[in-house]
């Protein structure tokens, strides 16, 4: 099966390069309208004929259909390397290259939250659809991908619905909170800012909530924003422009805008930390790229975590989720075999509509010769005789047809079709 799938994630690569061969909405954007132009000197161009792009803050996937595998390999590789500006030897090594039926099931596991940095996580189906529907856009997936992407969503959705995969509170903000929690105790007299109103800094804000916080300090890069997140929670809303006010009121700060280079400094920190020199501020990045710069671990009572430090703290919010992993697997296979049978159908249209072609003409021609020795029936006549020929090319198709793909789907399709090329003499397509 030509489809491929090549990638690094949070258990391949650090968090470092990840956040350099990561995607905001706008490159992404170029790098899926750069997919439909060949470079002159690329290995093998043009041999991708659909591609999905998979970015989040844990992975980098790219889903293909291509003929050669190999070349496909290639032409990714060097497509990362040109749009990154970087050289295979500084990625390669962290990628991982996968064929047919494993990158199906890859898919399907990363959907249902089987490979996600905090097991079952919700998120990872959002941003499936998501990149499959910016792969619709840019016109970069086509029947094939379509068609995987959207059983994948399919079975995401069931592992979510039909077991308890899903249960309790393991996010990554959660899971960031939980951290915390480690550090400061009790999260519920604390005042927490989160740097960011999209929906991470708004699954944050629930999650805090549900667990009883109730001082909070939205900041954002306009204010608008700001005002409209921070009201759902009486919150009190910043811009960076007023972040160190914030900084100087906060016991946890939160970071995860969609900024994409390092916004907050030691610059910023250290005047906050001076007018509280004995308060500590504990900072958990879960931005990608990452939101603050490393230098503020550089003063006094300042404890900086990121993505990384979080995987160490995942275990311990998973023992339920781990007892579903079954459930959830047994799901992957059945929606695996489904597409697998569906992929198998698929390679048999080329015979089908070959032998529809091939019957039809039998019939038409032997019509043109009944109606060649009738010259003298009228046109209704002959519509009635042309009707029939056609009924019967249908009937004397129909059991064939559905019967081919029966086989295709069972795995016989290869078989099936060189008999019928060979009974029918069917021209090769």
């Amino acid at each position: 099966m030509p489809i491929l799938a090549i990638g690094l994630n949070h258990k391949t690569a650090p968090v470092s390069l990840r956040e350099t061969l990561s995607f905001s909405s706008s490159t992404l954007c170029s790098f899926l309208n750069d997919l439909g132009k060949a470079h002159t000197d690329c290995v093998a161009p043009r041999i991708l004929h659909e591609t999905i792009v998979l970015s989040t803050c844990n992975r980098l996937e790219i889903y293909a259909y291509a003929t050669s595998p190999q070349p496909a390999h290639d032409e990714i590789i060097d497509r990362l390397k040109r749009f990154f500006n970087l050289t295979p030897i500084d990625f390669e090594d962290h990628l991982y290259f996968l064929q047919g039926e494993e990158a199906v099931e890859h898919l399907m596991r990363v959907t249902c939250g089987l490979d996600s940095l905090v097991l079952g996580e919700a998120q990872i189906l959002g941003q499936v659809a998501q990149a499959y529907q910016s792969a619709k856009v840019h016109q970069s997936a086509g029947k094939i991908l379509s068609r995987l992407f959207e059983m994948a969503t399919h079975a995401g959705k069931r592992a979510r619905t039909e077991t308890a995969i899903g249960f309790s509170q393991a996010s990554v903000s959660s899971v960031a909170l939980r951290l915390a929690e480690k550090h400061l105790g009790s999260l519920t007299d604390k005042t927490i800012m989160v740097m960011g109103a999209g929906e991470m800094g708004m699954l944050t804000l629930k999650t805090a909530g549900l667990q009883g916080v109730r001082n909070f300090i939205v900041v954002n890069r306009t204010k608008a924003n700001a005002e409209r997140l921070a009201a759902q929670w009486n919150a009190l809303p910043l811009t960076f422009d007023d972040i160190e006010d914030g900084l100087a009121q906060a016991d946890l700060v939160i970071a995860s805008t969609g900024a994409p280079h390092t916004i907050l400094h030691k610059t910023q920190v250290a005047p906050a930390m001076a007018r509280r020199p004995e308060k500590p501020l504990f900072i958990v990045d879960i931005a990608l790229p990452r939101d603050v710069d490393t230098d503020v671990t550089d003063i006094p009572c300042v404890h900086l975590s990121n993505l990384d430090h979080l995987q160490s703290q995942v275990e311990d919010n998973l023992k339920v989720r781990e007892q579903e992993i079954p459930a959830v697997e047994a799901i992957i296979a059945q929606e695996k075999i489904a597409f697998l049978n569906w992929s198998q159908s698929q390679n048999i249209i080329p015979t089908l509509s070959a032998f529809r072609k091939h019957i039809d003409s039998i019939c038409q021609k032997e019509l043109a010769r009944a109606l060649n020795r009738m010259p003298n029936i009228d046109d209704t006549q002959q519509k009635i005789m042309a009707e029939m020929a056609h009924r019967l090319t249908n009937k004397f198709l129909h059991h064939p047809t559905v019967r081919l793909r029966q086989e295709a789907a069972r795995g016989n399709g290869v078989e099936y079709v060189e008999l019928l090329h060979n009974l029918f003499a069917l021209e090769e397509n």
